[in-house]
């Protein structure tokens, strides 16, 4: 992942799993390589409001042309949470069915 990597964060999925992301500003850019992301909304200084959870095969697609684009716009999106995954497909769903469950975002629903 190219972007420079200025802060992390831990969310936890439903399981009580921690999962270790790069926070990013938006728009994103990154190297072609597979991962889970979270777009969230920085309400205070370190706060996150999560608005969607994905995972992908490729994060370097643009996501303005995500099919939840609108969506995150209408939250108010801020940055986009990621971490590349070489663990396979199955793996990447796992994490991101346990982010959703605990949650629980905006524009998942």
């Amino acid at each position: 992942m190219s972007t420079t990597r200025t802060r992390t964060i831990e969310w936890q999925g439903a399981s009580g799993a921690r999962y270790k992301y790069w926070i990013y500003p938006l728009p994103p850019n990154f190297d072609s390589v597979p991962g889970n992301y979270l777009f969230a909304k920085e309400v205070a200084p370190g706060k996150w409001r999560p608005i969607y959870v994905g995972q992908t095969n490729d994060l370097s697609e643009r996501f303005d042309s995500h099919h939840k684009a609108a969506c995150f716009k209408r939250n108010g999106a801020t940055h986009i949470h990621a971490h590349a995954h070489s663990g396979g497909e199955a793996a990447r769903l796992a994490e991101e069915r346990d982010l959703k469950l605990g949650l629980n975002p905006t524009c998942n629903g």
